[in-house]
């Protein structure tokens, strides 16, 4: 009675102890994810989730290698809830944290059973820097999080099916395996680690359970490739083409695994990176010290040879979180933008091993604490220095908190959420019909290279719904005080960058041109022209640079201004009236700019 006693005491303690361990991470990590906004695939996910309805296309659509349709269902509801609603993104996010926390308790309870050492490998997933970088990125919130919860959901429900063979254990195995697959492509390797787990560690009673349990997981894994592989080879990319994905050459391959392994993965998992690389001010990739990367390689060799020599089964343990990381990890990130951003860059990316925590904390359970009734776990006696992994936990967990910390020494979302919220200020404080100049976002909202016309003003900020204002690509004809954004996001007068040609007084332009020298000659291009006129009548101007192409631009009465978009090169700008006669005052032509010196709106 007394034993019965004491161990319904050990496993309160165990429980009481795992709960408040999760609640203080929480905390802790709100305090960072309630400092970032929006940014990059977020505000096109968002946009997309605007214009499109609820449909199939809509949820299927593969976006570079990602089929999220859980995802995309989020960004759909988030459109018409507010669209850029921080609270609900954060609140989301915590959500799925906490979710993700909890099943990651409840996985290593159901394999270890509830002794105190699987707090160990649960503190090791909590505190991990491995997951910080997603956590101030929503869009890879929603992949990375609801795989980091199905993962060990589907998993700790298989192994209660393998002990016990009820049916609704094997049916939430499934369910939870679907759950993981509508965010994220790797919850196609949930079945692999199954089966890894059941061949190594589990005895079923019965293999016919196994097999009578792969049957269902086949049909959802191959109801799966066939949507996905339709969606990737079928999805229109934002730059108008469709994806052929094709492995790099040995040489690129071999450096991306090596350099995210040594510089990513060993270090986050023992406590690193340490020290970040700054990807503008709301994101930063790895760069651990190259000292500091061999010195966790070789901790990292000595945990694995300790595990071996008196662990049975760790190598499996091992293997599986080697095979798993490159698989899982490294080779669809070779499928993808390798060959554009090169492994120098991506092997520093964090973000790509956010779910793997789950796989090293299970692997490191694996390789040093017994499974629940477990017979002879050991290969040879314990060592007196038993307890030596005491001090490297503390390490661990001391380098984790150093290694957030400075992730959070930067501003985060702060300039790009003032960004935003300040050129949606400036949208309401102008009249209805105002014209704006749609240029792109900058680069650090949303980088035009990749997002293309999402990465417009009249895109980004459309949403929850459109401003009445009159967005322009260009200028063209007599326009009324057009304005633009500037660097904070506030509105100013448009003037024309470049070259100025003044007249003291207008000059006369009739259906013969009229040629202006430019102060200097001007290369290639497309280049904008901004004429001054005081006309009698209203005409039609063509403008000419160089070549034998013209652009035309109406001219109204009286005083104004009116732009063309001239295409070619030279020192001459030639204009002519195609109506009645013009009188041209002074010309600029280069390219637009928020006028630095005119009023802004807001003020401030």
């Amino acid at each position: 009675m007394t034993t019965m006693w004491q161990r319904l005491r050990e496993r309160d303690a165990v429980l009481t102890a795992g709960l408040v361990m999760v609640a203080v991470q929480l905390v802790w990590k709100y305090e960072l994810v309630r400092r970032t906004f929006f940014r990059q695939d977020d505000f096109h996910y968002i946009m997309r989730g605007q214009e499109s309805g609820l449909t199939w296309d809509y949820l299927m659509w593969v976006d570079v290698g990602h089929l999220l349709p859980g995802g995309f269902g989020i960004s759909w509801a988030m459109s018409r809830l507010g669209g850029y609603n921080e609270l609900l993104a954060h609140a989301t996010t915590m959500t799925l944290q906490a979710g993700a926390s909890l099943a990651m308790l409840r996985l290593l309870w159901v394999l270890f059973g509830p002794r105190p050492a699987i707090l160990v490998p649960l503190g090791l997933y909590l505190i991990t820097p491995m997951t910080v970088p997603s956590l101030s990125w929503w869009a890879a919130v929603l992949e990375t999080l609801p795989l980091q919860l199905a993962l060990p959901m589907a998993l700790a429900s298989h192994v209660l099916y393998v002990r016990h063979g009820r049916a609704r254990h094997l049916v939430a195995a499934c369910a939870w395996t679907v759950f993981g697959l509508l965010f994220f492509v790797k919850a196609a390797f949930i079945p692999v680690l199954m089966l890894v787990v059941t061949v190594f560690w589990l005895a079923p009673r019965g293999w016919w359970r196994l097999w009578r349990a792969w049957v269902p997981y086949a049909v959802i894994l191959s109801a799966y490739a066939a949507v996905f592989f339709t969606g990737l080879y079928g999805s229109v990319q934002l730059n108008d083409a469709t994806q052929t994905p094709e492995l790099p050459d040995p040489g690129t391959a071999a450096a991306f695994a090596w350099v995210l392994g040594v510089r990513a993965l060993v270090p986050s998992a023992l406590g690193g990176p340490w020290q970040w690389r700054p990807i503008g001010d709301d994101y930063a990739m790895a760069a651990t010290p190259e000292p500091l990367a061999w010195a966790g390689l070789a901790v990292a060799a000595v945990v694995v040879a300790v595990s071996l020599r008196h662990r049975r089964r760790a190598w499996a343990a091992w293997l599986t979180l080697l095979f798993y990381f490159l698989l899982a990890d490294v080779v669809p990130v070779l499928l993808g933008r390798i060959e554009v951003l090169g492994p120098g860059v991506l092997g520093h990316e964090l973000r790509y091993l956010a779910a793997t925590a789950t796989v090293v904390a299970l692997a490191a359970g694996l390789a040093f604490i017994p499974l629940d009734g477990e017979e002879r776990p050991w290969s040879r006696p314990l060592p007196r220095w038993r307890l030596g992994w005491v001090p490297l936990a503390a390490v661990v967990a001391a380098g984790s908190v150093w290694s957030v910390a400075a992730y959070a020494d930067r501003p985060l979302g702060r300039t790009v959420r003032d960004y935003v919220r300040t050129a949606e200020r400036a949208l309401s404080q102008v009249p209805s019909g105002t014209v704006v100049l749609d240029t792109y976002v900058p680069p650090e909202v949303a980088a035009p290279v990749f997002f293309h016309e999402y990465a417009r003003h009249s895109k980004l900020l459309g949403v929850p719904r459109p401003w009445p204002v009159t967005w322009v690509d260009e200028l063209n004809g007599p326009l009324r005080e057009p304005l633009t954004f500037d660097a904070r996001g506030r509105l100013r007068p448009v003037t024309v960058r470049g070259l100025r040609v003044p007249q003291r007084t207008c000059v006369p332009v009739g259906a013969d041109e009229v040629r202006f020298r430019l102060p200097a000659p001007l290369p290639g291009g497309v280049h904008t022209a901004q004429i001054s006129y005081l006309n009698a009548a209203p005409t039609t101007l063509a403008v000419r640079l160089g070549g034998p192409g013209h652009a035309q631009a109406a001219a109204g009465k009286d005083l104004g201004t009116t732009y063309a978009q001239v295409h070619g090169q030279g020192a001459d700008l030639f204009l002519r009236a195609l109506g009645p006669d013009a009188c041209v005052g002074e010309i600029r032509i280069g390219r637009p700019a928020p006028d630095e010196d005119g009023p802004a709106i807001p003020l401030g």
